[in-house]
């Protein structure tokens, strides 16, 4: 069978010659053993580098038939760039990964075995955090126990490193939105699955293109494209607050008709005042989120644009954008 390793990249020039050596390695290896095909190959996804990448990509697809890459117009993010490179990949199975080699390519056999057994999508599983800091450990333990809190489907220590099938490439490609969280999209194709245990590696070269900032922000978008609980959580807390608020009421009736201990007016007024007001602003919040996403996807506009591409046939470069069916 052909496969397509799709492999987006960011400012990924210190790494890149190495990661295109080695997958160019693994692809030698399970063409020996019989699991693909001689025209199997890697797809870098270019997502708008500022530095050589591009040009290390183009470098790297003359000297190998079996390079090919596509650079987007502009940086859209890893998602975006993600599904770009699964929407060119003309392949009878699909893996994707990053460019830092962190996700141990030695796991793609048992994925293609996996789905020989009959899986139409492969999940790549950490078997344990040992590299990641104390830090790191917790809050990616607490991500994942949030977005099962909420109701998102995800696969536990599974980030991307995955194999799509030819027919769960199809499913796939009709998901045009544009706050993209494939981790909790791709549960919803709803084929039969099956699960690859690896032991993540140090990442080679270069820094890490998720910090903490755009770890929480991420969270966030899994959270409010997957589920409704944030709003159901403003409907609960207004209840709360309003029986807190009758509650006081009562309090501040009862010390003022039985008691001297009242300074008049202040608590009763500020009090309240600022809690309501805390709630409001923070539902307002809420409910402005998911009002940015709807406003958003109802334009409908392209997802990404592809500004070059090379290695790819025709009827592989011939989807050029993102643009909703």
């Amino acid at each position: 069978m052909k496969l397509r390793i799709v492999v987006p990249c960011y400012n990924e020039e210190e790494v890149l010659p190495h990661t295109a050596q080695c997958l160019l390695g693994v692809l030698d290896q399970l063409q020996q053993r019989g699991l693909v095909s001689k025209d199997s190959g890697i797809l870098f996804v270019d997502d708008g580098s500022k530095d050589r990448t591009w040009a290390l990509v183009e470098s790297l697809a003359t000297s190998s038939p079996r390079v090919a890459g596509i650079k987007l117009s502009k940086n859209r993010g890893h998602q975006q760039a993600l599904k770009a490179g699964l929407d060119h990949a003309d392949a009878d199975v699909a893996i994707s990964m990053d460019a830092d080699l962190q996700d141990d390519p030695a796991a793609m056999e048992p994925m293609l075995q996996a789905h020989l057994a009959g899986a139409d999508v492969v999940y790549g599983v950490r078997r344990a955090r040992d590299t990641d800091s104390w830090f790191k450990r917790v809050s990616a333990h607490s991500y994942y126990r949030l977005l099962a809190l909420f109701g998102v489907d995800v696969v536990f220590n599974h980030a991307d490193y995955r194999l799509l099938s030819r027919r769960a490439l199809q499913a796939l490609s009709g998901f045009r939105e544009h706050h993209l969280f494939l981790r909790g999209i791709v549960p919803l194709l709803g084929f039969p699955t099956a699960t690859v245990s690896y032991d993540r590696q140090e990442r080679r070269a270069g820094e890490s293109k998720y910090p903490l900032h755009r770890m929480l922000a991420f969270a966030w978008q899994g959270i409010t494209s997957f589920s409704p609980a944030p709003l159901r959580f403003i409907t609960a807390l207004g209840l709360i607050v309003s029986l807190a608020s009758l509650a006081f009421t009562a309090w501040a009736l009862w010390v003022w008709m039985f008691t001297n201990r009242a300074v008049p007016g202040w608590t009763s007024t500020v009090v309240p005042v600022y809690f309501l007001g805390g709630v409001q602003l923070l539902s307002i919040g809420i409910l402005g989120e998911y009002i940015a996403k709807i406003y958003t996807e109802s334009k409908r506009r392209p997802a990404y644009f592809v500004e070059r591409s090379v290695g790819l046939r025709p009827e592989e470069a011939n989807n050029a954008s993102g643009t909703a069916e």
